[in-house]
């Protein structure tokens, strides 16, 4: 099979895989890979945050809508909630992939993963909405409420001011998104959402921080807290590219395409069906 390692045949690769997921998604095919990244994404991201769900209970979830138990094993509803919630983000994220990344944009994410959330609407938490309430992250001093609206403008303008996009430019965006904590709870899994999007919209390999890898993704972020080093940071989300790509290049690229021309053509029969949109993220995952 033909390698994918350079800008054209990345921006091909992501192309066909978003073909992909919209076909699948139309077609409620879980089974491809739009339901292995649904899964794969949700659970890792929501067990980096804390959640008690597996990853046979997260599948469990996406595909038929209920938990298998064993034994006196309790669920927290929250974790069952914040699951479906970034399922919810995910479609909405590829209904969006190629919009413009905005306030009213990220705010939407937010919504989708928290919206059906009790344990935060019962604690005042604003949904899909900046923070109202100061907030900490480990050691890190965040933003208070009241300097978010203007910094995550600032954030965004300077992003936008970029003629080009590559890997630092979204370790560096993450890292301040980060740092500002703009909501009062989902920023790390609406950070790591926004990155899976802009790979997508800027022809960068995408990728899944997974957390059995997440003292990486920590070691990285505070290499670049205590030295402005992003080094490790951007070194781990390689590997991350490498994985993510060598576990989806197989569903989307046929074996037996081993040449640029033969990628070529793959692409102009894609182009010449019509661009398939994903559903609305409010409807049924």
């Amino acid at each position: 099979m033909i390698k994918i390692e350079n800008q054209e045949t990345v921006g091909i690769f992501n192309y066909l895989l978003l073909h992909r997921f919209y076909i699948e998604h139309r077609k409620n095919d879980r089974s491809g890979i739009y339901g292995l990244t649904q899964k794969m994404m949700a659970y890792n991201s929501n067990k980096i945050e804390g959640s008690r769900l597996t990853e046979d209970q997260t599948a469990s979830l996406f595909e038929t809508g209920t938990v298998n138990a064993e034994g006196e094993i309790i669920f927290r509803a929250k974790d069952i909630e914040e699951m479906t919630g970034h399922f919810l983000m995910f479609n909405e994220i590829l209904k969006t992939v190629n919009e413009p990344l905005t306030e009213k944009l990220i705010k939407k994410y937010h919504y989708c993963l928290k919206a059906g959330v009790f344990e935060d609407l019962a604690n005042g938490y604003a949904v899909g909405e900046y923070k109202t309430r100061a907030n900490v992250v480990s050691t890190i001093t965040t933003a208070l409420p009241e300097e978010v609206p203007h910094l995550m403008g600032k954030l965004l303008s300077e992003y936008h001011s970029k003629r080009e996009c590559d890997l630092e430019d979204l370790a560096k965006f993450h890292v301040q998104y980060e740092t500002i904590h703009p909501f009062q709870d989902g920023n790390g899994r609406t950070g790591r959402g926004i990155l899976f999007k802009e790979c997508l919209k800027n022809n960068i390999t995408p990728f899944i921080i997974k957390d059995i890898n997440k003292a990486q993704y920590y070691q990285g972020l505070k290499q670049v807290s205590d030295k402005n080093d992003y080094s490790k940071l951007v070194q781990y989300f390689k590997e991350e590219q490498k994985a993510y790509l060598d576990l989806a290049k197989a569903f989307v690229i046929p074996y037996n395409i081993e040449t640029i021309e033969g990628l070529r053509e793959l692409l102009k029969s894609a182009m010449k069906q019509p661009r398939i949109q994903c559903q609305a993220a409010e409807q049924e995952i």
